[in-house]
């Protein structure tokens, strides 16, 4: 009786492993990381463009949560030296910047500005993934 108890275990533990192989948590084309789903287009849009089809996809731009997301993303932009869009503007105040789901850009990521980056002035009211970290840019610019 033991041994049969411990074959079912074994084989109910890799039809689980098996399975889980299967089912993916992301559509085929998209990357997972922390829970979460992720897609870099490959075709480049104004930032507004970029909210719109990212809503038709039932998506958003990416809202950083931690050094780990920021890492992750970093590396997969880079790959291809790519200017990405984030969902961070100061559009509503500038200065004041906040992600698209309306939290604060918090302090600890002032960190990954690039030097020189957060203009006072001017028409950079949108944030992108620009190199080893982030820049604020004009929104009419088309980017990935």
């Amino acid at each position: 009786m033991q041994s049969d108890l411990q074959e079912i275990h074994q084989q109910l533990t890799w039809m689980n492993a098996t399975m889980a192989g299967l089912c993916r948590p992301c559509p085929w084309d998209w990357n997972f990381f922390q829970g979460s789903c992720y897609i870099f287009s490959q075709t480049r849009s104004t930032w507004k463009a970029s909210v719109s089809a990212c809503k038709d996809m039932s998506a958003q731009l990416v809202i950083i949560n931690n050094a780990e997301e920021q890492d992750f993303l970093q590396l997969q932009t880079s790959k291809g030296n790519c200017l990405t869009w984030m969902g961070l503007s100061d559009l509503k105040h500038k200065g004041t910047w906040h992600w698209l789901d309306n939290s604060p850009q918090l302090l600890s990521f002032m960190k990954y500005w690039n030097k020189g980056e957060l203009h006072s002035s001017g028409e950079e009211d949108r944030a992108e993934l620009r190199g080893d970290g982030w820049n604020d840019s004009k929104c009419d610019i088309s980017k990935f």
